[in-house]
C-alpha cells in the first residue's frame, strides 16, 4: 500500500496504545468518520480486522470474538445512527461482563444539536451498555496529548477491572487525508496490579507524596519507614499528609525556594493519599499511584502504574532489603540551613505561623484554610502529635469553618485550631450560628482582601491595584472593621481578641491557645502588601550563596547534578 497512518495525533495514540495493551481484534462497519482509524489500522498486519457491514450484528459478532477468544474486542464505525445500532449487543456484553471497546467517530461536538448532517449527541450513554465512555477530542497542545495518553490507558484498563464489561471511545476527526505517518507514537503505558506481576522498583532518587490523609497506623508507619530505609527515600508532606514517621519531609519551605535546591526533581514518585494543596513543586520522572480503589489518577500526567492494594500491602512487598539512608538527612540539612536564614519577617500570616505553629498542642487537630493559610502554614513544622486538615477534596473557601465547627463538634475533648482569612471566614459566616463548643479557636487573618491574588508571584499581581475591586474582593465585610467581627462573637457567646502589630499578637496569643479559653476567635489586622512581602522574603532564601554552596556539596547535590536551574 502506499499509505501510512493518519496524522490525527488522537487516532495514532489510540492505536499505538491498543498495541501496548495487547489488544488486536477489530470489527469494523463501513463510514466516512472512521476512515483515519479504519485506514489506519488496517495497513498494519499487527492487527486482525473483520468487516461486518451491520453495525447490530458487528456487536453481538464481538460478544462471541471476546467470549471464545478470552481478550478485547475492538469495534469500530462511523457517525449518524450507527452507534445506536451497538446498543444492544453492547447490553448484552454488559451482562455477560464481556471486554468490548466501541470506538465511535464523530465530527467536531460543537456540530451537536446544530442540524449538521449525521451529527448526533453521544455524550451520554445507557447505564447498562458500557462501563465508562470517554471523549476523545483533537489535539492542539501538549496537554491536549498528555491528558489522552491517561484517557486511552484509562478506557482500555476499565475494560477487565473489577467485573469486565464494554467501554466507549468517542473518537473526533477532523477528516484528515493525510496518510503519511510512518511510525506511531510512543505513548506511555499505565498498567494496574493486583497483587501480582509487580515491577521492579526504579533506580534512583525515590519519594513517597502523601496527599491529605488520615492518621497514619503505627504498623503503617512502621512499614513506610522500612521502605525508606531500604530504597533512600523520603516522605513528602505538606501539614494534612498527617505522616509523622522518621522519614517525613515538610517540603514547603525548601521546595518553593525560586532557587533550587535539587529536591524538586525524582526518578520515582509514589502518590498515597488524596488531594494536596500545598503546590509542592516536585516533578516524578514517573508516577505510581497506591490505593485499594485502583482508579487511574493522574494529576502530573506520568502515571505509568496503579496498585489497587492497601497502602501497608504495597510498601511491605517492596521493603526487603536494608541500608543507610542519605536523602532524607540531606532534605533536613537543607531546611535547617534555609530556616536558619529566615530574616525577620512583617507583621503577616507568614510571621505569625512561624511564631504559633510550634506552640499548638499535642494531640489537637489543626484545620488551615486554603489557599494562602494552607500554604504559609506549611512552611514549619508543627508538634508531632498534631493531627492536620484542609479541605482539599473540592479546594474551596466556602466551607472550611464549617467543616472545622463538624470535626470540633464530634471530638469535643480535643481542642480544635481554625486558622482562616477574611473572605473564608464571611463566606461560611452561618456556621457560627450554630451550637460552638468550647473546644474551638479560631484565628481570623483579616487584610479586607483576597491576599491570594496580591502575591507578588500571583497572576493577578499584572493588574497592580485594578486587581482589588473585581479580582481580590477588597473592601468586603466592613473591610477590616474590628465592631463587625467582634459584635458577631458577642452575639453567639464566643471570646473575642484582636490583634493588629506583633506585640498585641504576642501579648493575646497563650490566651488563643489556652485549652480553657475556647470558644475564642483572634482577630489579626494584617495587610496585603505586608503578606506579599513575606512570602517574597522566604521564597528567596537560598539566594544566600553559602546556603547553595553547603548544599552543592552535600550527597543530595551530587544525586541531582544540578541545583540551580537559573
Amino acid at each position: 500500500m502506499s499509505h501510512y497512518y493518519t496524522d490525527e495525533i488522537n487516532t495514532l495514540i489510540l492505536i499505538s496504545l491498543l498495541k501496548k495493551h495487547n489488544i488486536r481484534k477489530i470489527i469494523a462497519s463501513p463510514g466516512t468518520t472512521n476512515i483515519s482509524f479504519v485506514g489506519s489500522v488496517q495497513i498494519d498486519s499487527y492487527f486482525e480486522v473483520y468487516s461486518v457491514v451491520d453495525e447490530r450484528s458487528a456487536a453481538f459478532m464481538a460478544c462471541g470474538l471476546a467470549e471464545e477468544s478470552g481478550e478485547p474486542v475492538v469495534l469500530t464505525c462511523t457517525g449518524a445512527t450507527a452507534s445506536r445500532n451497538y446498543i444492544p449487543g453492547l447490553t448484552e456484553a454488559y451482562y455477560r461482563h464481556l471486554p468490548i471497546l466501541a470506538i465511535t467517530s464523530t465530527q467536531h461536538t460543537g456540530r451537536v444539536g446544530n442540524y449538521v448532517a449525521q451529527v448526533i449527541d453521544r455524550s451520554e450513554q445507557f447505564p447498562d451498555m458500557v462501563k465508562t465512555s470517554i471523549q476523545l477530542p483533537t489535539i492542539h497542545s501538549e496537554e491536549d496529548k498528555r491528558h489522552t495518553v491517561t484517557a486511552v490507558n484509562e478506557a482500555i484498563l476499565e475494560l477487565t477491572h473489577g467485573i469486565a464489561g464494554p467501554v466507549h471511545i468517542n473518537l473526533l476527526t477532523t477528516y484528515s487525508n493525510n496518510f503519511v505517518v510512518k511510525e506511531l507514537p510512543e505513548c506511555r503505558v499505565i498498567r494496574r496490579i493486583i497483587n501480582k506481576d509487580y515491577p521492579d522498583m526504579p533506580k534512583g532518587k525515590i519519594g513517597i507524596f502523601v496527599g491529605a490523609h488520615g492518621k497514619f497506623t503505627e504498623d503503617e508507619t512502621k512499614e513506610i519507614n522500612r521502605f525508606c530505609e531500604a530504597y533512600n527515600a523520603i516522605v513528602i508532606c505538606d501539614h494534612v499528609s498527617n505522616y509523622r514517621g522518621k522519614y517525613r519531609f515538610l517540603a514547603s519551605l525548601v521546595n518553593n525556594q525560586e532557587n533550587n535546591f535539587g529536591t524538586k526533581v525524582f526518578d520515582l514518585i509514589i502518590y498515597i493519599g488524596s488531594v494536596h494543596g500545598a503546590y509542592i513543586n516536585f516533578v516524578g520522572k514517573e508516577l505510581w499511584r497506591v490505593n485499594p480503589d485502583g482508579i487511574i489518577r493522574d494529576p502530573y500526567c506520568n502515571l505509568t502504574y496503579v496498585f489497587e492494594m492497601e497502602e501497608i500491602e504495597f510498601f511491605k512487598h517492596y521493603s526487603l532489603k536494608e541500608k543507610n539512608n542519605t536523602i532524607l538527612e540531606c532534605c533536613k540539612k537543607a531546611t535547617e540551613a534555609v530556616f536558619s536564614k529566615i530574616p525577620e519577617l512583617p507583621f503577616s500570616n507568614m510571621w505569625i505561623a512561624k511564631e504559633t505553629v510550634m506552640l499548638i498542642p499535642d494531640d489537637s487537630i489543626l484545620h488551615l484554610s486554603i489557599l494562602n493559610t494552607l500554604r504559609v502554614w506549611n512552611y514549619f513544622e508543627t508538634s508531632e502529635n498534631v493531627l492536620c486538615y484542609t479541605n482539599s477534596g473540592g479546594y474551596g473557601i466556602d466551607g472550611c469553618l464549617s467543616s472545622f465547627l463538624g470535626s470540633a463538634i464530634t471530638h469535643r475533648q480535643v481542642q480544635h485550631y481554625l486558622i482562616i482569612g477574611d473572605l473564608a471566614f464571611f463566606y461560611d459566616l452561618n456556621a457560627v450560628y450554630n451550637e460552638l463548643p468550647s473546644n474551638i479557636h479560631i484565628m481570623l487573618i483579616n487584610n479586607g482582601v483576597g491576599t491570594e491574588f496580591k502575591n507578588y508571584n500571583h497572576r493577578a499581581s499584572y493588574f497592580g491595584e485594578e486587581a482589588n475591586p473585581y479580582i481580590a474582593a477588597k473592601g468586603h465585610n466592613g473591610f477590616k472593621n474590628k465592631d463587625t467581627v467582634k459584635v458577631m462573637c458577642g452575639d453567639v457567646g464566643m471570646k473575642y481578641l484582636c490583634a493588629k502589630d506583633k506585640k498585641e499578637y504576642i501579648d493575646c496569643r497563650d490566651l488563643w491557645i489556652d485549652k480553657k479559653s475556647g470558644p475564642v476567635l483572634l482577630e489579626v489586622f494584617t495587610s496585603d502588601e505586608e503578606e506579599s512581602k513575606a512570602l517574597k522574603l522566604i521564597n528567596n532564601i537560598a539566594k544566600d550563596n553559602s546556603i547553595i554552596g553547603r548544599f552543592k556539596r552535600s550527597p543530595l547535590g551530587k544525586i541531582t547534578g544540578k541545583i540551580l536551574r537559573r
